[in-house]
């Protein structure tokens, strides 16, 4: 018809146009939300509570009208729902496997008739989260609560579980962690954000319909961080995660620092994260996946466009033709707007040119989708991205420069490769320090997929069977941290204490005590100090020997060996790093004799007991050996079309403080199981008992493992832990110590994140937390192995 205004098909994609919005109707919602009368209570004992004078947030929609009001959550109301929990905790453990699984697998159909009021809730308080998401959460996890006994043998639920999320975090985030918890046998007690608050009461009502014992799950409402630090408190809490944005997550880990609860942050908002192109790439589609992810979908990270040079102007032309008539996006506040102004205008400063769809509003919470092309990885619109539709753009020449550029941010959340070569796929997949990877293809999520933010982007993984053990206890684990109020500490004194001088005496020069070298770049040396320590005798006796009084510039020199040498030795076969550990037990195993008189002279053990911890040690070196090349991941049964693998890594450079117990087992115990994943090592032997780890060196100098790969640095426990905890290229700590030694890792290692794996010892008694070190139980490998790697998944999709 002659002047009609209506679009073919073939209008439409050509100019790449979303047809018209459906008009939202939130009538279930509403209902939902006015049977409650627009205020929502806590949840816990199975049943919503509203304590009688609580104070109350408000929340708003998108256009700022009124949603509904929850219940800030007083102490009382914490103590009453920890209570709830054990009680919950103890019903919900007690039922079989396949009970459990039968109640998860009963939301399922909960969900199906009551999906739309679930949908409806979550866009109304901008917590998007599909049913069919959530479905598949359910049908996961639940066959999991159905087979933990049968392909996690032995291993327990830890008790009560903490979840606390910001509030930025989405619906879906939170409940990755909230349903493997409760599959494992696990009562939870969720601290959500505020937008993620009423859908998740809204399914704690679904879960106890479907038979949930009550007190199995628990939501308190009100300030997520503070009110996550006050749950912590509670004795019957044993663990603590988090999801949301870094600053919250650091805060909670500060705030709850001492108490003896061990804690795990996984930051899954605001990370920067690479979407690269490469000139093998499908162009339109690799333009078409950019702008999907950096402006379509809702953002809880911010993308940074790295583009092959050879492709750039075909990238840009592209891009302006698809953003020609995109619309504006709404900001949060008129705050955001000012922000994203002075972004734009600085980057104009620095050169950049603009792309975008429109003109900008002159004023609103308002903004036009935009790529700023010529950015540079220093930029500070890179470096610290504002919340608006900004997308900057960065160009490459070689496949090298592509990783070096994409691995440039602190973060290592994941990363989008878009090119038809599949080998250039894998190599650059295997070379980004991110933890998900998405080859053609952006934001893909299931929860067979293991999660394990890198870098700064987290202490833990979730999803996929990898993600279940930090909801678990092994059959051989040593008991948790001691738990206690934080004791007063000022962190930048701790380990600074002035170590007693050692004085020369007239001893005859036959039988004056040895000075011992440490063990740093493949090389026995003095501390750079030069100054010394002595060891005693047991009991405080004579003085046995002296050894060097490492500090801060000793664990530099070490881990500027350790990070040159690592990479190098993680990209070794399996079987090549085998045979090294092959190598180190039979040079051990040459020098027993020598160990065994270090050992019983040290903690005055007969030689027959020495002799039978040397034994041990060779036993476990060789079992090391044996496990390099046994577990090494695999492909996933993903439910899309496409391919995905699950991809266990090194840490990097991890620090260790040993124990007093067992001090030659619990030193190739622990180096094993660093060297044996891929990792370099910085250890600090017992300030006891030093001496067996001292004369281990000789069995290091003789061996084949690289200089740089294995460092023995002796001196004062809190000096030397304060030396650790404040290096930003150590990525995790195993400490053995005081408490206060536990607080101030607690504290200290969170810029940038460090995994920590702590374990409390009485000095005085000599014990180490309870570790038996002589156990055979092949769950103390798997514990070990599990804490020396983090997880990388790649998804690969088919046509």
């Amino acid at each position: 018809m002659a002047g009609s205004t209506i679009k073919t098909v073939h209008d439409i994609f050509q100019s790449m146009e979303s047809g018209p919005a459906a008009t939202s109707s939130y009538a279930t919602a509403q209902a939902w939300l006015e049977h409650h009368s627009r205020s929502l209570g806590l949840f816990f004992d199975g049943k919503f509570v509203r304590p009688a004078d609580s104070q109350s947030h408000s929340l708003c929609d998108s256009k700022g009208a009124n949603v509904c009001s929850t219940v800030c959550a007083a102490d009382d109301d914490v103590s009453h729902c920890a209570s709830s929990a054990v009680n919950g905790y103890k019903a919900w453990s007690s039922l079989t496997c396949h009970q459990r699984a039968k109640v998860l697998l009963g939301v399922v159909s909960a969900l199906g008739q009551h999906g739309q009021c679930v949908t409806e809730l979550c866009e109304l308080c901008g917590a998007s989260c599909s049913p069919s998401a959530l479905v598949r959460l359910l049908q996961y996890y639940g066959s999991w609560a159905q087979l933990r006994d049968t392909l996690i043998t032995g291993w327990t639920p830890l008790g009560v579980v903490t979840v606390v999320a910001s509030d930025d975090c989405s619906l879906y985030s939170l409940m990755l962690k909230v349903l493997p918890a409760l599959a494992m046998g696990n009562s939870v007690i969720v601290v959500p954000g505020r937008s993620t608050a009423p859908p998740a009461l809204l399914l704690a009502q679904l879960f106890i319909g479907a038979g949930l014992p009550a007190g199995a799950l628990n939501i308190l409402t009100g300030s997520n961080v503070s009110l996550g630090a006050k749950v912590a408190q509670s004795p019957s809490i044993s663990y603590v995660t988090y999801c949301g944005n870094k600053q919250d997550g650091v805060m909670l880990c500060k705030a709850t620092a001492g108490m003896g609860v061990p804690v795990s942050v996984s930051p899954c908002v605001g990370a920067t994260c690479p979407f690269i192109i490469f000139e093998s790439a499908d162009i339109d589609s690799a333009v078409e996946g950019v702008l999907e992810a950096a402006f379509r979908k809702k953002k809880e990270i911010h993308w940074v466009l790295c583009v092959q040079e050879s492709v750039l102007d075909s990238v840009v032309a592209r891009l302006k033709l698809r953003m020609a008539g995109m619309k504006c996006v709404a900001l949060q506040s008129d705050e955001d707007r000012v922000q994203v102004d002075a972004t734009v205008q600085e980057a104009q400063q620095q050169g950049a040119t603009l792309v975008q769809s429109c003109a900008a509003p002159p004023s609103g919470a308002q903004y036009p989708p935009m790529v700023l092309c010529g950015a540079a990885p220093s930029s500070p619109f890179v470096v610290d991205p504002s919340p608006g539709p900004l997308l900057p753009l960065m160009t490459f020449r070689s496949n090298t420069e592509a990783v070096t550029l994409g691995n440039h941010s602190p973060h290592g959340q994941a990363a989008s490769i878009w090119t038809e070569d599949l080998t250039l796929a894998l190599e650059t997949a295997k070379s980004m320090s991110v933890g998900s990877v998405w080859v053609n293809s952006h934001s893909v999520s299931d929860p067979c997929l293991p999660v394990c933010g890198h870098k700064d982007s987290g202490t833990c993984t979730d999803g996929g069977q990898e993600g279940l053990y930090q909801f678990l206890l092994p059959p051989s684990s040593s008991p948790p941290l001691p738990r206690s109020s934080p004791v007063s500490m000022d962190y930048s004194k701790f380990g600074t204490a002035i170590t007693p001088v050692v004085i020369p005496d007239d001893a005859d020069a036959a039988s004056a005590p040895k000075y011992y070298q440490q063990f740093v770049g493949g090389k026995a040396c003095k501390s750079v100090s030069g100054c010394s320590v002595a060891v005693h005798s047991p009991g405080g006796g004579r003085v046995l020997a002296y050894c060097p009084d490492g500090g801060r510039k000793d664990v530099r020199n070490a881990v500027e060996a350790a990070a040159k040498v690592q990479p190098g030795w993680m990209k070794k076969s399996p079987s090549a790093r085998a045979q090294s550990l092959y190598s180190l037990a039979k040079g051990l195993e040459a020098k027993r004799r020598d160990l065994a008189v270090s050992i019983s002279v040290q903690t005055g053990l007969s030689m027959d007991e020495a002799e039978k911890e040397v034994e041990l040690s060779i036993a476990r070196l060789s079992d090391w050996a044996a496990y390099c090349d046994k577990v090494l991941g695999g492909a996933l049964p993903v439910p899309q079309s496409g391919s995905a693998l699950a991809l266990p890594e090194a840490l990097g450079v991890v620090g260790v403080v040993l124990p007093d117990k067992n001090p030659l087992l619990s030193v190739v115990t622990l180096l094993g199981a660093a060297i044996a994943t891929g990792n370099a090592i910085i250890m600090t032997p017992s300030q006891k008992y030093p001496l067996p780890a001292l004369t281990f060196i000789q069995v290091l100098q003789s061996s084949d493992l690289p200089a740089g790969l294995v460092n023995i640095i002796t001196g004062t426990r809190d000096q030397m832990t304060a030396a650790l905890a404040n290096h930003s290229v150590i990525k995790a700590i195993w400490y053995w110590g005081s408490a206060e030694g536990c607080q101030y890792l607690q504290h200290t290692c969170t810029s940038p994140l460090k995994t920590l794996r702590l374990s409390c010892q009485k000095d005085e008694e000599g014990k180490d937390g309870g570790r038996d070190w002589t156990q055979s139980h092949s769950s103390l490998l798997e514990e070990m192995w599990r804490n020396a790697v983090q997880w990388k998944s790649v998804w690969i999709p088919t046509a």
